[in-house]
């Protein structure tokens, strides 16, 4: 079994998400399918995240948000339209959206969580439309139906031991699950969410929790690289690294992968796949307990300590 984890920047448009349909559909053992919120489709572009915590400020303030609401809803019909399916799936998420706005904002913490969570959700049930739509036998999965416990540190939650045992569960349901990345709900009922980036924590908990085979993180380049890509032109790619060279990059400030998603996965010994959306077919870069291939010290690898490594940071 295959936990399979798709960023905004694959999941941006209905383009996207057919390239994203591709890949699951071609292989039976990607079973859960994690995702974020619409990213961008291009530079200058707004992510949904962003959107949705602009209107969740704006809000609380008592300001009007009607052309965010419209902004918003608008990025998941164009999604919906491309991609042929039925509009009730955007009333679905409109009316989900307003209901939040209207909700008690005695909490505004509390509040501006659950609205900006509300990205990668409504975007779960988006993508699972769109597989039962082609055929697929797939359906949402919610972090509360599911059992994923967070601690209530709103932007910082951490999953608490007891998710795991519930999570296996998730190994018994027939057919492909489509869960929203980012959050998971305190003791209490309350959506919290991760750091930003956090699908990647989702996919990497989710991962432990069913005792995954392998854990795929989807995003929108070839691999992981000796060099950024943006000041060398074609950077040797990583094939693989270990978890702990991974993560060395990640805490000397390198745009490679969410540190905190490698720690569920390591513990259980899963092995992660970072690989393109784009280009499915490359292997892309293997990160592992222990390196088979050996390419040298991770220092070795290091040509300046500004660019060490780079994959894309257009994650959510």
């Amino acid at each position: 079994m295959k936990v399979v984890k798709f960023g905004g920047s694959s999941l941006a448009s209905g383009v996207q998400v057919e390239k994203v349909y591709q890949i699951v559909s071609s292989d039976p053992e990607r079973k859960i399918v994690v995702v974020s919120a619409p990213g961008k489709r291009y530079a200058d572009d707004e992510k949904v995240t962003d959107l949705l915590i602009s209107c969740a400020e704006r809000c609380l303030k008592g300001e009007d948000t009607h052309d965010l609401v419209d902004t918003i809803v608008g990025r998941y019909q164009s999604i919906a339209e491309e991609l042929h399916l039925a509009d009730t799936i955007i009333r679905k998420v409109k009316d989900d959206l307003l209901s939040l706005l209207a909700s008690d904002k005695t909490n505004p913490s509390a509040f501006i969580e659950a609205v900006k969570a509300s990205g990668e959700d409504n975007n779960a049930k988006l993508v699972a439309a769109c597989f039962k739509h082609k055929g697929l036998n797939a359906h949402y999965v919610s972090p509360k139906e599911a059992g994923l416990l967070v601690s209530n540190e709103p932007g910082n939650a951490q999953v608490l031991p007891e998710s795991y045992e519930r999570l296996y569960a998730l190994r018994d349901q027939p057919g492909i699950i489509v869960f929203p990345g980012f959050f998971g709900y305190n003791t209490d009922g309350e959506v919290v969410t991760f750091s930003r980036s956090g699908s990647d924590i989702t996919g990497s908990i989710l991962a432990n929790g069913v005792k995954a085979d392998l854990y795929e993180n989807f995003t929108d380049v070839d691999a992981v690289y000796a060099v950024n890509p943006h000041l060398v032109s074609h950077p040797r790619e990583i094939c693989e690294l270990t978890y702990r060279e991974m993560r060395e990059l990640s805490y000397g400030g390198f745009s490679v992968f969410h540190d905190e998603a490698l720690i569920p996965a390591f513990r259980v010994g899963i092995p992660v796949n970072v690989k393109n959306t784009n280009n499915p077919e490359a292997p892309g870069t293997r990160i592992v307990s222990e390196r088979k291939i050996r390419t040298g010290r991770l220092s070795e690898l290091l040509v300046t300590t500004a660019s060490a490594a780079y994959t894309s940071a257009n994650t959510s």
